[in-house]
């Protein structure tokens, strides 16, 4: 049963990099880290967190573009903004800030064994990557892109790392999403079914990029959304969660 959520703080990690961390008002299952969409560290990202940690994860989602001097992409800006500053990133730099999270959860007293990580749009690209560079208790990509063609240096396209999964992935895709074709959609349910972990795609015909994201009543598709969080967490608590 979901708690009342803890507000999301920042706090800056040992290396210096920037996180925000949730920790649970109640019994803790594992950790999770959080992966920010192409917009950053958002209030929509900070409640995503909250909400985890009413279901009893420790979350934390470091800040990806702190080396660019900013939390949060700029809201003036649009999408377009957004999706300048995404591919103004580095695959090497990310693969550090995820590390970081982990290390971070390593230290609050959280097992390899209970460490998962979460990602929304390029977050869902960083999520699956990150399966692919470590062992992860599980991993959840929402509409995560460059499935055929690579955003950043130093991280191969989806499609390619799929295979490598090195445990549990779970893939959230919208059919009608601009960003990723139906044949890509398809072409990573079949790489990752090849890999040595439990794998699943579920895509909705109804919903398109970003369709889990409330604050953008453009895109946000409630159904899907519910159904699409509902499984995740399902999918952490059967892989990731503590044994009690």
């Amino acid at each position: 049963m979901s708690r009342a959520p803890t507000p999301a703080v920042d706090i800056t990690a040992a290396d210096g990099t920037p996180l925000m961390v949730c920790p649970p008002a109640g019994e803790r299952h594992g950790g999770v880290i959080v992966i920010q969409d192409a917009r950053g560290v958002t209030p929509y990202l900070r409640s995503v967190c909250e909400r985890l940690a009413a279901e009893g994860w420790l979350a934390v989602a470091p800040q990806l573009y702190h080396r660019q001097g900013f939390a949060e992409t700029s809201r003036d800006g649009g999408w377009a903004s957004a999706a300048t500053d995404m591919l103004s990133l580095d695959g090497i730099e990310i693969g550090a800030d995820v590390d970081s999270a982990r290390g971070y959860l390593a230290t609050s007293g959280v097992e390899a064994a209970n460490t998962a990580i979460i990602g929304f749009c390029m977050g869902g690209t960083v999520a699956l990557a990150s399966a692919a560079r470590a062992s992860l208790a599980a991993a959840v990509s929402f509409y995560g892109g460059a499935v055929s063609t690579p955003y950043w240096t130093g991280i191969a396209p989806l499609v390619e790392l799929a295979p490598g999964l090195r445990g549990p992935w779970l893939g959230l895709y919208g059919e009608r999403d601009a960003l990723i074709t139906p044949a890509e959609i398809s072409a990573l349910r079949a790489a990752a079914a090849t890999s040595a972990g439990p794998t699943e795609l579920i895509s909705y015909p109804d919903a398109g990029h970003a369709f889990h994201s409330d604050d953008r009543p453009a895109v946000y598709r409630p159904k899907a959304a519910a159904d699409a969080w509902s499984r995740a967490l399902t999918f952490l608590r059967e892989h990731a969660a503590a044994k009690s």
